[in-house]
C-alpha cells in the first residue's frame, strides 16, 4: 500500500472493503426497531396537525415588547384554554393558533389580546381556517406524496430495472415512516412546510440511492459472464466505492440545515423555521443511511433469488473452493521434479 493513499481511494479501489452487504441483518434489525418505535409513537401520540389542517384560527400580533407568557394569558382570559399554540416569531412578532372558534369567540380573543397589549383589534393580522379547508390540503399533500412515489418508481424502472425501483421505494417508505415518527415524538406542529420538507429529503434520498444504483449498475453489467464475483460482492463494491461521497455530501447538507434549526429556531427563536428545518435534518441523516445501507441490501435478496444469479454464485464459490487444491497439486509435482528419481522408490526385479 502505498503512503499516502486515502481511505476513500482505498474503498474505491477494493484495496479495503467493509462487508456492509453481508451485515444486512444488523442494518435490517435497527431499522425494524426504529420503525417500530416510529410507528408506536404514531399511534399512540399521534401528530400535532397545524391550523391548515385541521382548521382554526390564528392571530398574529407586532410588538416588540410582546411576549409569549403575556399572550398565552390573553386567549385564557377570553375563556379559549384548549389547543393553544403561542410562538414567537421573529424580534417583534407573536403567533397564537387555536382550535376551531365561533365568531364570538374569535372577537374575544382579539380584544383580549388588544387590551393586554394596547393596540387596536384591527392591528391584529388574524386568519381563520375552516375544517373543509383543512381537508382539502391533506388530501392535496398526501396526493403529492403518492404522486411523487409513483413517478419515482415509474423513472427507475425504466432507468434501472423494476428491482432497483423495488428497492428505492421501501427505502423511501422506510426514510417518511421514520421521519414522521420522530416528529410524533418531538411533538412539533406539521404544518405544510413540513410537508415541503419530507418531499425534499424524498428527493435526496433518492438521490443518494440512485448514485449508488449506478455504481452496483456499472459493477454488475457483465457479472455473470466474467464470474469474478457473486452479485452481494459487486454490489458491496459499489457501496464502498460511494459511501465516502454519500457521507461528505450529507455533511455539507446537515451544516446549513442545522444553523437553521439549532441557532434559528432554538436560539434565536425564530419558530417557523423548525418545522421545515427538522423535516430536512432528520431526512438528511435517515436518507444518506437508508442509502446505503437498507435499499443496496433489499436489491441484493432481490436480485440472489434469480436463477441466474443463484448459478453464478455456486460457479464463484466453487471456484474459490477449488483454487487451493489445484495449487498445492501444481507444487507438489513442481518439487517432485526438483527432487528428480532419487526420490522415487525404488522398483524390484524379479529374478528369472
Amino acid at each position: 500500500m502505498a503512503h499516502g493513499t486515502t481511505l476513500g481511494a482505498r474503498l474505491y479501489s477494493g484495496e479495503t472493503s467493509f462487508d456492509f452487504i453481508a451485515s444486512r441483518k444488523r442494518w435490517y434489525t435497527l431499522s425494524t426497531l426504529l420503525l417500530v418505535i416510529s410507528i408506536g409513537t404514531i399511534v399512540i401520540q399521534g401528530l400535532n396537525l397545524g391550523i391548515e389542517f385541521k382548521g382554526g384560527s390564528s392571530y398574529t400580533i407586532t410588538k416588540a415588547s410582546a411576549t409569549v407568557e403575556e399572550a398565552r394569558s390573553a386567549v385564557e382570559s377570553a375563556g379559549v384554554s384548549s389547543e393553544v399554540i403561542v410562538q414567537s416569531v421573529g424580534n417583534d412578532k407573536i403567533r397564537i393558533q387555536t382550535g376551531s372558534l365561533s365568531t364570538t369567540q374569535s372577537n374575544a380573543v382579539q380584544d383580549s389580546l388588544a387590551a393586554k397589549f394596547a393596540i387596536s383589534a384591527e392591528s391584529i393580522d388574524t386568519q381563520i381556517i375552516g375544517p373543509s379547508w383543512g381537508e382539502e390540503i391533506t388530501k392535496k399533500a398526501l396526493y403529492g406524496l403518492f404522486g411523487f412515489l409513483f413517478a419515482v418508481m415509474l423513472y427507475l424502472a425504466m432507468a434501472f430495472e423494476p428491482k432497483m425501483a423495488i428497492a428505492a421505494i421501501v427505502a423511501v417508505i422506510h426514510d417518511v415512516v421514520i421521519t414522521v415518527g420522530i416528529y410524533a415524538l418531538v411533538g412539533f406542529d406539521v404544518t405544510p412546510a413540513t410537508v415541503i420538507g419530507f418531499l425534499t429529503i424524498l428527493g435526496y434520498s433518492l438521490y443518494d440511492t440512485v448514485i449508488v444504483f449506478d455504481k452496483v449498475r456499472e459493477n454488475t453489467r457483465s457479472i455473470t459472464t466474467t464470474g469474478k464475483s457473486t452479485f452481494s460482492q459487486a454490489t458491496n463494491l459499489a457501496v464502498n466505492q460511494t459511501i465516502v461521497r454519500s457521507l461528505n455530501t450529507t455533511i455539507i447538507a446537515l451544516l446549513p440545515v442545522g444553523s437553521i434549526l439549532f441557532v434559528g429556531a432554538g436560539l434565536l427563536g425564530a419558530g417557523t423555521l423548525k418545522d421545515l428545518s427538522l423535516a430536512l435534518f432528520i431526512g438528511l441523516a435517515i436518507g444518506t443511511y437508508s442509502s446505503l445501507f437498507i435499499a443496496p441490501q433489499v436489491l441484493t435478496a432481490l436480485r440472489e433469488r434469480e436463477p441466474a444469479m443463484i448459478a453464478l454464485t455456486k460457479r464463484v464459490n466453487a471456484r474459490s473452493g477449488a483454487s487451493t487444491p489445484v495449487v498445492a497439486t501444481e507444487v507438489g509435482s513442481q518439487e517432485s521434479q526438483k527432487r528428480g528419481p532419487r526420490n522415487q522408490p525404488k522398483r524390484k526385479v524379479k529374478k528369472k
